[in-house]
């Protein structure tokens, strides 16, 4: 029995927003109509975890319902496998920040990945193999051989299927997609450097060419093309019309000039009938009032259309780390340095030499100096634990929309692209102070969204 079915207490009017009759919750900003929770009656880790995480340092004494439910669920998996700030507060997972729903996973939903390499990860790899097909277009036969050869290009496709689609093996769950059981075909369009328009157009054909095989429902493009059309006479854009007429929803990334006096939208992004995304900085936070803009690109296009359509978490985005890389030592001593004793420090630095020249050159300060050093770069490399960073762009909000379509389609199957399109903008929730052009309709809701594709199952 959870502590809320053992503690139904009537909402309390005991913050100035519940006594005006507000319904706020202090934690996540939200309205509710559920009851309030006493944190006097919450268990004393429970409540330390939520003070951890609240948006600000006024004191509260009741907390909504669905943040007990959301933190009793998740606490677990914070206290063993997410890494602390030193404000006190955890990494907390897209899942969580998003409130999705987690009855559905993108089971039997096929994802396509367009992207400049990928690397089989275990989150996608174990307990079974979710990788249904790789196609690199640089080799005839594109053979699956070649995906697990060393590629310094591989980094960026790897996590964004695996924010997609991975299931956080690493972490307990924790640091899991929110399609977490979607199969995943991997298409590489290059080597290194920039993507161009004609990679991303053969990579969509070539998924055109194999959508009935492998069953694939949805695209993601995390890449931009090359420069500013109208998709009246863009062939990359027509292609992506294409995909759209045969039942595969495109999803892209929108790009990261939106800090630039030109920000324009180019294609794949840019065609009219696929979901654009842009970048919300949630600041960590499950709370809405702590929502703003990341710096994406936006129209209107040349064609005169609101791109992008939606928005979603854009920077403090869990990604894998790539195995056996240079940075997946560092992240590990790193890891092995924050959880050892004052004692140690000295000694574990000289057993793994060459990892780290700094930490090579700070063996002569004291351990309180050490520390810093370990802190600092944690921060700086974006360090969660040996197995996960954080990473930004709108190539990490891509994927997060990805896998909302994905679970969309396991609750309604017959949804077609337009379809999909219409429920996930017409549940989007708009940041208020933001202008409706870098936003769209707004951030999504993954599970209003599964709600309202459950509600339009015929």
């Amino acid at each position: 029995m959870s502590l809320l079915e053992s503690n139904r207490i009537q909402r309390p009017t005991l913050s100035s927003d519940l006594a005006a009759g507000g319904k706020v919750c202090p934690v996540c900003h939200r309205e509710t109509p559920e009851e309030f929770v006493p944190m006097l009656v919450l268990a004393e880790d429970l409540q330390k975890l939520i003070l951890a995480n609240a948006p600000d340092t006024s004191e509260f004494q009741a907390v909504c319902a669905r943040c007990v439910r959301l933190f009793e669920r998740a606490k677990d998996n914070i206290i063993q496998e997410a890494a602390m700030q030193k404000d006190g507060s955890h990494v907390l997972s897209t899942p969580l920040r998003l409130d999705a729903d987690d009855r559905y996973t993108g089971k039997k939903i096929t994802i396509a990945f367009l992207d400049s390499g990928f690397y089989p990860h275990q989150d996608l790899t174990t307990p079974s193999n979710r990788i249904l097909a790789y196609r690199s277009l640089l080799e005839k036969d594109g053979e699956l051989g070649s995906l697990f050869q060393p590629d310094v290009a591989s980094w960026h496709g790897m996590m964004t299927s695996v924010v997609a689609a991975g299931n956080g093996s690493l972490s307990n769950g924790f640091y899991r997609g929110i399609a977490p059981e979607s199969n995943v075909v991997l298409v590489k369009l290059a080597r290194t450097g920039r993507i161009t328009d004609d990679d991303i157009q053969q990579g969509l054909e070539w998924v055109i060419a194999n959508r009935e095989k492998y069953r694939i429902r949805v695209v993601n493009i995390s890449a931009g093309g090359d420069f500013e059309a109208s998709y009246l006479s863009d062939p990359l854009s027509q292609v992506v019309e294409e995909c759209s007429r045969l039942g595969i929803t495109v999803v892209c990334a929108v790009g990261n000039a939106g800090h630039l006096p030109d920000h324009p939208v180019f294609p794949p992004a840019s065609a009219p009938s696929c979901i654009a995304v842009g970048g919300l900085d949630d600041n960590n936070s499950m709370n809405r009032a702590r929502r703003g803009m990341y710096r994406s690109s936006y129209g209107p296009t040349v064609d005169g259309l609101q791109k992008p359509e939606v928005i979603a978490p854009s920077i403090w985005v869990p990604a894998p780390i790539l195995p056996n890389t240079p940075t997946a030592q560092q992240a590990s001593l790193l890891q092995l340095l924050d959880e050892a004793d004052d004692g140690d420090l000295h000694s574990l630095i000289r057993e793994h030499p060459g990892v780290d020249d700094e930490l090579d050159a700070a063996l002569d300060r004291p351990v309180h100096s050490i520390r810093q050093i370990i802190l600092l770069k944690m921060r700086r490399e974006n360090v969660i634990t040996k197995h996960y960073k954080y990473v930004d762009g709108t190539s990490f909000s891509a994927p997060i929309v990805s896998s909302v379509v994905a679970q969309m389609l396991e609750a309604n199957p017959k949804l077609t692209p337009p379809e999909v399109k219409k429920l996930l903008i017409s549940t989007a929730e708009r940041l208020p102070h933001y202008e409706v052009d870098r936003q769209g309709w707004g951030v999504i809701d993954p599970r209003r969204a599964v709600e309202a594709a459950l509600a339009s199952h015929k």
